[in-house]
């Protein structure tokens, strides 16, 4: 078996409407045309993220544990204002050693990080 690519990861929502405002309007995502009712996918550009009703998927409700999904952005300071100009509660900002970044969380509880990656890749390609 070779896995050619991660698809989507499903984050597990209680309100779906809720959740997709939070994802679309304050995140800025593209909602993926094809979502249903109860799983609405928004694009990353590599990845995308699937909001899942936990209850309509027969699954109880459990969020994401802290920095469980990683957003990459070019100007952090001014998606961190962004954020927080819109009631979202951030976490201090760090510094890695190869990226800065900072948590939050959505509606929901589930644990998301913006980053700004600063060094060279393994590979040695530049962010």
């Amino acid at each position: 078996m070779r896995i050619e690519r991660t698809d989507f990861v499903a984050v597990p929502v209680t309100e779906v409407g809720r959740s997709a405002r939070f994802y679309g309007e304050v995140l800025g995502l593209d909602k993926n045309p094809n979502s249903l009712e109860d799983w609405i996918e928004f694009e990353t550009g590599n990845l995308t993220l699937a909001l899942v009703s936990a209850e309509g998927h027969g699954r109880e409700f459990a969020p994401l544990p802290r920095g469980s999904v990683a957003l990459r952005v070019a100007d952090l300071a001014a998606a961190k204002a962004k954020l927080e100009a819109a009631g979202v509660e951030c976490g201090d900002t760090w510094d890695s050693g190869v990226c800065n970044g900072f948590s939050f969380s959505d509606p929901d509880g589930n644990g998301l990080l913006l980053h700004h990656r600063y060094a060279p890749y393994p590979d040695g390609t530049k962010p």
